[in-house]
């Protein structure tokens, strides 16, 4: 097919489209949405999967963390269920922390005060979705936080149980617009903490970030949020020289002692690495992508069979117009031709449309997560070639219709 015969194929089928205005937008946003589903949501994975890297990136590559129970990250029914073991007590996780070396590690212990903590400040109130954390003087390190003012909890405030913390950026935004917080007094219910340091922006994406957290000293938590089955989670970071395996070597033998088990008995704690948790977050996302592909698929099913129809009610509405054609010479190639091109260029447009939909709805999600802007160019990419063989195929029949209708009787068709 020669350059300019392809231009005028596509010449006379957006002339056909726009005669046929609100047929063709129907099809075309049939198309749009199942596109805009598998960019949208294909978008929206890669998005969480870099923010899910950047998050636990923070944490560092040689940290780990000692809990009774492992992470729950199970899609469905599939996948395993995570073990649960006795609670690691107050005494346990603080004899851990004597025990292991600080030359060779830093530990903390922590435990989640409240996920549902409302703040005030002179008349001013936070949403009740601010999380207290209970952490002691290495919780920053190994949490992967820094301070943008102020100054980190010491040991001081840890052991004498003061009344005293660390707010995150959307305390700040809440209670503090104009105000410098360091030095002022928030009230969390009927108690009443002094502001030491502010927490540097850190987002709050799948409830890793710091900006709606507070944190108070573990002893001063233990007063007001103590409850009978508390356990308390330890987390550790190998200093530079100490490989990660090494350390998590230390930390089972050391636990194994503090627990006081035998040999022969199974460890009665998981021990999570902040790089394999991120890893099995993301394969679970697989599942989502699957879903994205299926709910496209089934939604370009239904387009093509909408594009179909039209291509035949088209065919049959201009039967004169191919008698004609045919007439004056036109082979049964070139108005097949013509109708595929007419097919395929609905496709595409509908496709354009959901190609943009989709990075919008992607990128909001990112957005969201406090993730990149991404252009994702191989589902784009995917996408356009789906929209190119939806309207090859849809197109086909009905343009080899067309294509076989004698002239004579096509001419006198009313």
């Amino acid at each position: 097919m020669g350059k300019n015969i392809f231009f005028e194929y596509l010449k006379i089928a957006l002339q056909s489209i726009k005669s046929q205005a609100l047929r063709t937008i129907l099809t075309a946003l049939i198309i749009a949405i199942g596109i805009s589903a598998l960019v949208g949501i294909l978008t929206a994975i890669d998005a969480i999967k870099a923010s899910l890297t950047g998050e636990f990136a923070l944490l560092g590559a040689n940290t780990f963390t000692i809990q009774n129970r492992g992470p729950n990250i199970r899609i469905g029914r599939s996948g395993e269920r995570p073990k649960n073991y006795p609670p690691i007590t107050y005494y346990e996780a603080m004899r851990f922390k004597e025990r292991m070396s600080t030359r060779v590690s830093r530990t903390s212990v922590s435990f989640v005060a409240s996920g549902i903590a409302q703040l005030s400040f002179e008349g001013q109130s936070t949403n009740p979705n601010i999380t207290i954390m209970a952490a002691d003087e290495n919780y920053l390190q190994t949490g992967g936080y820094s301070l943008e003012s102020g100054r980190n909890l010491s040991i001081a405030d840890v052991q004498n149980a003061s009344a005293v913390a660390l707010i995150g950026q959307e305390v700040v935004r809440r209670l503090f617009p104009k105000v410098n917080p360091v030095g002022k007094f928030i009230s969390v219910g009927n108690d009443r903490y002094r502001v030491v340091g502010v927490l540097a922006p850190k987002g709050n994406s799948f409830g890793f970030g710091g900006d709606k957290s507070v944190f108070i000293p573990i002893t001063k938590a233990r007063t007001k949020y103590a409850t009978a089955n508390r356990s308390f989670a330890i987390n550790v970071m190998a200093l530079e020289g100490l490989k990660l395996n090494e350390a998590i070597d230390e930390a089972t033998a050391t636990m194994r002692a503090v627990r006081k088990l035998n040999p022969l008995e199974e460890s009665n704690f998981n021990i999570i690495k902040s790089d394999s948790l991120s890893e099995d977050l993301i394969d679970n996302l697989s599942y989502v992508s699957m879903a994205a592909v299926i709910i496209a698929a089934i939604t370009l099913l239904g387009a093509a069979i909408a594009l179909m129809n039209i291509m035949l009610v088209s065919v049959t509405e201009r039967t004169r117009e191919i008698g004609v054609r045919k007439a004056i010479g036109a082979k049964s190639r070139a108005i097949l031709s013509q109708f595929l091109t007419e097919a395929i260029a609905i496709c595409l447009l509908g496709g354009l449309g959901g190609i943009l939909l989709g990075i919008l709805i992607g990128n909001l999600t990112s957005q969201a997560v406090d993730g990149p802007f991404i252009l994702p160019w191989n589902w784009m990419s995917l996408s356009a070639i789906l929209c190119f063989f939806v309207g090859l195929i849809s197109g086909f029949y009905p343009a080899l219709k067309a294509s076989r209708l004698d002239p004579i009787e096509s001419l006198r068709y009313e």
